[in-house]
């Protein structure tokens, strides 16, 4: 499908084009330093150029508005009729290579809980939740606090240690992978299938088969030889689903609680490692671990941009003319970091005389947010794990200057490539898990 208004944001064709709205102000390209850097001085410039809805340029040339303003992105997501998550109705379709990096990302019209819309998706949540309800929130921290332990006795005796690849990677895909029914000799294997899939690389294509592998194997085995998991609770529900459906269901369950979480791990202890007012949670201060994973979401929320909303027909939205099948960017990070919304948490935080305020938008809004179940789940993986490893290694400290950190290459994922650490060599539990 060519592109069916003058108001699209930027040229179909790769070729850079000129955006039609503004004084001569081209598409902003989603990736660069920028955004890896300091993407919150981006939103600020983002805002003052193009407002609350910013015309985008995606790899490969392919337009896309990016929702930076927080009542414009709660308006889209509070109308799934006009902004559903129905990427089959995308404009750009007939222009998209079936090598596009960011393919598994964005997705394909498809069966699964995160691809369908309507009732269709409704019947999907009617599903998927329950299962994911009937998880113990006691045995999720039981299931962290081993696999925590596990993953610390590997690094302890030598007093360093890379948090990010020998601790807040594997642990949420570790204990996901339990919850949903895999043995644990194949959680490591997940776990590298899904960061292949998250960074968007060559390699991207090939992960997203091999992650549709083993889920259609877990169905077939829980099929036989049911269990106390989320796959067989998924099995058990009244209406029949397809084995595609169950194992699509299964990989977007999967895939869109590890990454975040473990950002959610490494970004949080990050800023009790490297800011003074969240430093007494290193000396076992359990409610600053709280505040510190709250403040995370609101300004290092682990997932910056979500893909996507696409118009179900012509609309107007903060002040653009949005055409049909045009693609919506959801911008988590910079709606968080709109002015107008803070000025009313902060009010809002004095007035109650409490620290924290959950309005952030980390985990989306409305019909397709993250589900409450699994925001539990995540909340109890990433702050049981971060408290496991302060009472574990108490004196923990960075291990090279805090400006040396890098960020993820990603503008939609927010997290820290490596966070090296030193501490005091202790003892492993002698547990045998």
């Amino acid at each position: 499908m060519t592109n069916p208004s003058s108001a699209m944001p930027a040229s179909t064709t790769g070729a850079g084009g000129s955006c039609p709205m503004g004084a001569g102000t081209g598409p902003v390209q989603l990736g660069g330093p920028g955004f890896t850097a300091e993407p919150q001085e981006l939103y600020r410039s983002m805002r003052r150029e193009h407002g609350p809805v910013v015309p985008v340029e995606l790899p490969g040339g392919f337009p896309a508005w990016l929702v930076i303003g927080y009542r414009e992105l709660h308006q889209v997501t509070s109308d799934g009729e006009l902004y559903p998550r129905d990427v089959s109705l995308w404009n750009q379709w007939e222009n998209i290579p079936a090598d596009w990096p960011l393919l598994p990302m964005v997705g394909t019209p498809m069966p699964s809980i995160y691809f369908t819309a309507g009732a269709e998706h409704r019947r999907h949540v009617e599903m998927v939740v329950p299962a994911l309800e009937g998880a113990d929130p006691f045995e999720i921290r039981q299931h962290c606090e081993q696999l925590a332990d596990r993953l610390i006795d590997a690094v302890c005796s030598r007093g360093t240690a890379d948090l990010v690849a020998e601790f807040a990677e594997p642990l949420p895909v570790l204990v996901l992978a339990r919850l949903v029914g895999f043995p644990d000799d194949e959680g490591a294997d997940i776990a590298r299938v899904l960061k292949d899939l998250a960074d968007g690389g060559p390699d991207a294509q090939k992960a997203h088969l091999r992650f549709g592998e083993h889920m259609h194997r877990l169905v077939t085995a829980k099929r036989a030889r049911p269990g106390d998991d989320v796959t067989s609770r998924m099995l058990a529900h009244p209406e029949p689903f397809t084995d595609e459906e169950y194992a699509l269901d299964l990989m977007a369950i999967t895939a869109a609680g590890h990454l975040t979480t473990a950002d959610w791990i490494g970004n949080s202890t990050r800023l009790m490692l490297t800011e003074d007012q969240f430093a007494d949670a290193l000396s076992g201060g359990r409610h600053s671990v709280a505040e510190a994973m709250n403040e995370v979401l609101w300004e290092d929320g682990p997932t910056q941009i979500l893909a996507g909303r696409w118009a179900a027909r012509d609309s107007r939205l903060g002040g653009r003319n949005i055409a049909r099948g045009d693609m919506l960017l959801l911008g988590l990070g910079a709606a968080n970091a709109d002015p107008h919304i803070r000025q009313q948490v902060t009010a809002s935080a004095v007035r109650s005389g409490q620290g924290g305020n959950s309005a952030h938008l980390a985990f989306s809004h409305g019909e397709y947010r993250c589900p409450f179940p699994a925001q539990e789940i995540a909340e109890i993986i990433a702050r049981t794990g971060i408290e496991v490893l302060l009472d574990r290694l108490p004196d923990l400290e960075l291990a090279v200057p805090a400006g040396e950190l890098v960020r993820r290459p990603s503008a939609f994922l927010r997290g820290t490539t490596a966070l090296p650490v030193r501490f005091t060599p202790v003892r492993t539990t002698g547990d045998a898990l």
